[in-house]
């Protein structure tokens, strides 16, 4: 789905102001399928059979099934943030801050669509060309309408010409 615009308002970091208040984005939905669930338990080594044990999860866990990792969903934000075009015009890119009031709230069962809603709570000039911002994250599951996560996530947004910083691809090395 991605940016949802004000009216005559250009997206753009120098208006963002008009935006505070607003639903910013929409991702596109994403299945949460096994084969991610899986992998991401192998990465934090998170094999808690309510995620990865089909017949344990059926015959013990509450939601019924198999379910995905709270912080799977949380993790998640990172790409559907971008599906939903969150950065505004005139940012280089975001440093991640961190977040604030995490809170799952619903179960998202194995092969649900899951999408982002974000609305922009803040954004200051905190030096020339940094700006810290924060939005409040609400992940649906389309399967059950039921928000499964709300989070108010803090980024930093940097414009490198204005900040003096280099760009992200200057500081990993690149030419």
């Amino acid at each position: 789905m991605g940016r949802i615009l004000v009216e005559g308002v250009p997206y753009h970091i120098d208006n963002f102001d008009r935006y505070i208040g607003r639903v910013i984005g929409v991702s596109d939905w994403l299945t949460v399928d096994q084969k991610r669930i899986d992998e991401f338990g192998h990465a934090t080594n998170d094999m808690n059979r309510i995620h990865v044990d089909p017949e344990f999860a059926r015959t013990n866990s509450p939601f019924g099934g198999i379910v995905a990792h709270g912080f799977l969903t949380l993790a998640l934000l990172t790409h559907l943030s971008q599906t939903a075009e969150l950065m505004p015009e005139g940012v280089d890119y975001g440093i991640n801050v961190g977040f604030e009031r995490v809170r799952f709230l619903a179960p998202v069962p194995v092969d649900s669509a899951i999408r982002l809603k974000a609305t922009a709570l803040a954004c200051e000039l905190r030096q020339p060309g940094r700006w810290s911002f924060k939005c409040r994250c609400n992940i649906d599951v389309r399967e059950s309408g039921r928000v499964a996560l709300s989070a108010i996530w803090s980024v930093l947004f940097i414009n490198t010409a204005l900040s003096g910083l280099k760009s992200a691809h200057m500081a990993e090395g690149g030419g």
